[in-house]
Protein backbone atom coordinates (compact mmCIF):
# COMPACT_ATOMS: atom_id res chain seq x y z
CA UNK A 1 0.00 0.00 0.00
CA UNK A 2 2.99 2.65 0.81
CA UNK A 3 4.43 1.54 -2.75
CA UNK A 4 1.33 2.37 -4.48
CA UNK A 5 1.27 6.52 -2.83
CA UNK A 6 4.91 6.55 -3.90
CA UNK A 7 4.44 5.96 -7.23
CA UNK A 8 1.15 8.17 -7.09
CA UNK A 9 3.52 10.82 -5.67
CA UNK A 10 6.19 10.47 -7.93
CA UNK A 11 3.69 11.02 -11.40
CA UNK A 12 2.43 14.55 -8.96
CA UNK A 13 5.84 15.32 -9.16
CA UNK A 14 6.52 14.51 -12.69
CA UNK A 15 3.21 16.41 -13.80
CA UNK A 16 3.92 19.07 -11.13
CA UNK A 17 7.43 19.45 -12.92
CA UNK A 18 5.97 19.42 -16.37
CA UNK A 19 3.33 22.12 -15.97
CA UNK A 20 5.84 24.39 -14.47
CA UNK A 21 8.40 24.74 -17.27
CA UNK A 22 5.70 24.93 -19.35
CA UNK A 23 4.17 27.65 -17.79
CA UNK A 24 7.84 29.36 -17.38
CA UNK A 25 9.57 28.32 -21.07
CA UNK A 26 6.59 29.21 -23.38
CA UNK A 27 5.65 32.29 -24.63
CA UNK A 28 2.51 31.56 -25.80
CA UNK A 29 -0.03 32.64 -23.27
CA UNK A 30 -2.67 29.54 -23.81
CA UNK A 31 0.30 27.00 -23.34
CA UNK A 32 0.78 29.15 -20.18
CA UNK A 33 -2.46 28.76 -18.96
CA UNK A 34 -1.91 25.05 -19.80
CA UNK A 35 1.20 24.67 -17.74
CA UNK A 36 -0.80 25.66 -14.60
CA UNK A 37 -3.75 23.97 -15.66
CA UNK A 38 -1.39 20.45 -15.22
CA UNK A 39 0.73 21.62 -12.00
CA UNK A 40 -3.14 22.33 -10.42
CA UNK A 41 -3.92 19.32 -11.23
CA UNK A 42 -0.86 17.26 -10.17
CA UNK A 43 -1.26 19.03 -6.56
CA UNK A 44 -4.83 17.67 -6.74
CA UNK A 45 -3.36 14.09 -7.54
CA UNK A 46 -1.12 14.38 -4.81
CA UNK A 47 -3.85 15.31 -2.42
CA UNK A 48 -5.88 11.96 -3.23
CA UNK A 49 -2.55 10.43 -3.46
CA UNK A 50 -2.00 11.14 0.61
CA UNK A 51 -5.84 10.93 1.10
CA UNK A 52 -5.43 7.06 0.32
CA UNK A 53 -2.76 5.74 3.25
CA UNK A 54 -5.22 7.85 5.42
CA UNK A 55 -7.96 6.12 7.39
CA UNK A 56 -11.44 6.29 6.09
CA UNK A 57 -12.78 8.92 8.14
CA UNK A 58 -9.38 11.18 7.41
CA UNK A 59 -9.43 10.58 4.08
CA UNK A 60 -12.74 12.77 3.56
CA UNK A 61 -10.62 16.27 3.54
CA UNK A 62 -8.13 15.04 1.07
CA UNK A 63 -11.22 14.32 -1.64
CA UNK A 64 -12.79 17.47 -1.02
CA UNK A 65 -10.45 19.87 -0.83
CA UNK A 66 -9.12 18.54 -4.89
CA UNK A 67 -13.01 19.37 -6.01
CA UNK A 68 -12.45 23.22 -4.23
CA UNK A 69 -9.19 23.21 -6.34
CA UNK A 70 -10.99 22.09 -9.77
CA UNK A 71 -13.22 24.77 -9.15
CA UNK A 72 -11.17 27.27 -8.92
CA UNK A 73 -8.78 26.29 -11.66
CA UNK A 74 -11.72 26.54 -13.60
CA UNK A 75 -12.89 29.85 -12.68
CA UNK A 76 -9.19 30.64 -13.23
CA UNK A 77 -9.30 29.67 -16.55
CA UNK A 78 -12.12 31.09 -17.32
CA UNK A 79 -10.65 34.56 -16.26
CA UNK A 80 -7.73 33.94 -18.00
CA UNK A 81 -9.25 32.88 -21.25
CA UNK A 82 -11.54 36.05 -21.56
CA UNK A 83 -8.43 38.33 -20.60
CA UNK A 84 -6.45 36.82 -23.66
CA UNK A 85 -9.53 37.08 -25.91
CA UNK A 86 -9.76 40.56 -25.19
CA UNK A 87 -6.08 41.15 -24.95
CA UNK A 88 -5.88 39.57 -28.93
CA UNK A 89 -8.44 41.26 -30.17
CA UNK A 90 -6.11 44.94 -29.38
CA UNK A 91 -2.80 43.21 -30.43
CA UNK A 92 -4.01 40.29 -32.16
CA UNK A 93 -0.86 38.10 -30.73
CA UNK A 94 -0.71 35.83 -27.95
CA UNK A 95 2.79 35.75 -27.29
CA UNK A 96 3.59 36.96 -23.94
CA UNK A 97 6.06 39.71 -24.97
CA UNK A 98 3.73 41.23 -26.57
CA UNK A 99 2.06 42.49 -23.20
CA UNK A 100 4.79 43.61 -21.60
CA UNK A 101 4.11 47.76 -22.24
CA UNK A 102 0.59 47.44 -20.64
CA UNK A 103 2.78 48.46 -17.35
CA UNK A 104 0.99 51.33 -14.95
Amino acid sequence: MALEAIYVQVLALILFSIGLIVAIARRNVFFVLMGVEIALNAVNLSFVGFAKTLPADLSVAGQIVPLFSIAIAAAEACVGLAMVILIFRNRESVDADTYSNMKG
